[in-house]
């Protein structure tokens, strides 16, 4: 996919991200050429979780503080328990997935993540998905929520477990191809 070698995405994890919903998104958007770029709240490296257990660990590219929005076309969000809901107390974060929402840009969201979409005030209207559990969140933020591996309404994207990643990343992938395509 030559068309995605001048794409730039930003995923943002912490502590407690599912491992396969950043590491196989990530590593998917490397292959087809995109340039993409971790941050998190701080420098060192991040523990994943896998099933519960203590997964791979990665080192984050940049912190949120050091982001800036106009550098990316898109924004993906991985799941956990953990890694949201630690994401979701921070202000930085919380804005620059508002930012994100607000430029127009690409917010993929996968699992627990959309808990940062309700912080974020930005699922009002929007046809969504996510991990059971978190719907009921989704929904009191005014998202008309249903059980389907992906679900694309603008510039979201929300997929609701790791067996949806295949789905997750080509939906990325073709919001990416026009995202770059209108630029």
């Amino acid at each position: 996919m030559a068309e995605l070698s001048n794409a730039r995405v930003l995923m943002i994890a912490t502590d407690g991200f599912e491992e396969s919903e950043l590491m196989k998104p990530r590593q998917a958007l490397i292959d087809a050429g995109v340039k993409v770029t971790l941050a998190s709240l701080k420098p060192d490296p991040i523990q994943g979780e896998k099933g519960g257990e203590k997964g791979a660990t990665i080192t984050p590219d940049m912190t949120v503080e050091d982001v800036d929005t106009e550098d990316y076309d898109a924004l993906v969000l991985p799941g956990g328990v953990g890694n949201p809901d630690k994401l979701r107390m921070d202000e930085t974060t919380v804005d620059l997935v508002q930012e994100f929402f607000d430029d127009g840009k690409t917010v993929a969201a996968i699992c627990h993540a959309p808990w940062l979409l309700v912080e974020a005030d930005v699922l009002d209207g929007k046809r969504a998905t996510g991990w059971p559990s978190v719907r009921t969140d989704m929904e009191n933020a005014g998202a008309d929520v249903v059980d389907e591996e992906v679900v694309v309404d603008g510039n979201l994207i929300t997929s609701r477990n790791p067996d949806d990643i295949p789905a997750f990343i080509d939906a990325i992938k073709a919001a990416l191809v026009k995202e770059t395509a209108d630029a």
